[in-house]
């Protein structure tokens, strides 16, 4: 059995596209997952199953969402390692003076091709930074997420890949849900 972290986009917000967490683990748990934890009201699902190519679990977690919800719900699948990954890699744990409380992930769901680095740097404001990765782009916004022009959807239009962007309280959060899973297995 696999821990993989799957990632929704774009559910429960602004009272957009409402998924209720049970009737989400439910959807889960219809496709034969295991384990299936969620975690706030944002669409972000731990579970263990076979091993799947991720995109193919994508495309099927998105399509019984859709059968059982009634609405298209893109989806980014990581695996335990491959989040584990993202996290130590975040350019901006080295930095003490990095308040870890304006650090977000935007996760990619597939690595991009060429884009114009330039032109997403040039929205930066006061304090702000970004790190591009292949599978993530990492941003520190000082004066909050709400306020900076590199949201989820410019950082989408730009790179011209599905995203879905998290806090980093957030992100280790599920990392320690899924290490959880691996601890309760034992």
């Amino acid at each position: 059995m696999t821990i993989y972290i799957s990632i929704l986009r774009g559910i429960n917000v602004s009272g957009q596209k409402l998924i209720k967490m049970d009737a989400l683990r439910k959807s889960y748990e219809n496709m034969g997952f295991h384990n299936v934890t969620t975690y706030l009201q944002s669409g972000n699902v731990i579970f263990t199953g076979n091993e799947f190519e991720i995109n193919d679990l994508e495309q099927k977690i998105s399509r019984q969402i859709e059968k059982d919800i009634g609405f298209e719900v893109p989806v980014i699948v990581l695996t335990i390692d491959k989040l584990q990954k993202i996290i130590e890699n975040s350019p901006f744990l080295k930095d003490p003076d990095k308040d870890q409380a304006f650090l977000h992930v935007t996760f990619l769901s597939t690595k991009p091709d060429y884009f114009d680095r330039v032109t997403i740097e040039d929205k930066k404001q006061n304090g702000e930074e970004i790190f591009f990765t292949d599978s993530a782009v990492y941003l520190y916004c000082p004066n909050g997420y709400g306020r900076t022009k590199l949201n989820n959807n410019f950082l989408e239009a730009k790179i011209k890949v599905g995203a879905t962007t998290r806090n980093w309280k957030t992100t280790n959060e599920l990392y320690k849900i899924a290490q959880q899973i691996i601890q309760d297995k034992n």
